[in-house]
C-alpha cells in the first residue's frame, strides 16, 4: 500500500539531499542490455545488500530516467563496484551521453549485461522484482555470479569522490 504524498512532511529538497550526503556510500555502475542490442549503464550509489540466503541485492532508479525501460525489460543487470582509481569512469556514466560505453573496456555477462573491466567487485543479477516508492523504482536482484578483489573502493561523500586505505 502506498501512502499518499500529502502524508509526507514537506522538506527542503536541497537541504535534505545535503543531509543524505553525510552518509558515505560506495560507487557502482549498474548495467543491463536487451536482446535487440540496446544497453544502459549509469552511476549509482543506492546499491545495498538485502539477504545472504538467498543472495539478494537492491538499487534504485528515478522513474524519469531515460534508461528505465531497458532496466525494466532486461532479464539481468550487473553491479560494477568501482575502485578508487575509477572516479573518471563514475563521472562518465553519471553525465548524459549518446554512448556512455565509448572507450570503456567491458565483457558480456549474464543476459548480455556489460561487465566493466578493472572493477573491485562485480555482481551479476537476475532481475527478480521491482517495488515503487516515491519517484524511484527499487530493483531487487538475485545474485547469480560475483567476483571481487582487495583493492580500495571508490567512495562518495558530501558530493565528492574519495576513498580510504585498506592497510
Amino acid at each position: 500500500m502506498t501512502t499518499p504524498e500529502a502524508d509526507y512532511p514537506r522538506l527542503d529538497p536541497r537541504d535534505f539531499r545535503n543531509a543524505l550526503g553525510a552518509f558515505a556510500t560506495g560507487v557502482t555502475i549498474i548495467t543491463a542490455a536487451l536482446a535487440d542490442g540496446r544497453r544502459a549503464g549509469l552511476t549509482v550509489n543506492s546499491f545495498a545488500s538485502v539477504s545472504l540466503a538467498p543472495p539478494l541485492v537492491l538499487w534504485s532508479l528515478s522513474l524519469h530516467s531515460q534508461s528505465l525501460t531497458i532496466f525494466q525489460e532486461a532479464s539481468h543487470f550487473a553491479v560494477n563496484v568501482l575502485g578508487r582509481h575509477q572516479a573518471d569512469l563514475a563521472l562518465q556514466f553519471a553525465r548524459p551521453a549518446e554512448n556512455r560505453f565509448a572507450g570503456v573496456s567491458h565483457a558480456r555477462g549474464l543476459g548480455g549485461a556489460p561487465l566493466i573491466d578493472d572493477c573491485v567487485a562485480r555482481f551479476e543479477c537476475r532481475n527478480a522484482t521491482r517495488h515503487y516508492g516515491g519517484d524511484h523504482v527499487i530493483f531487487l536482484g538475485a545474485v547469480e555470479r560475483y567476483a571481487h578483489d582487495q583493492r580500495a573502493p571508490l567512495v562518495f561523500n558530501r558530493g565528492r569522490f574519495g576513498g580510504f586505505s585498506l592497510d
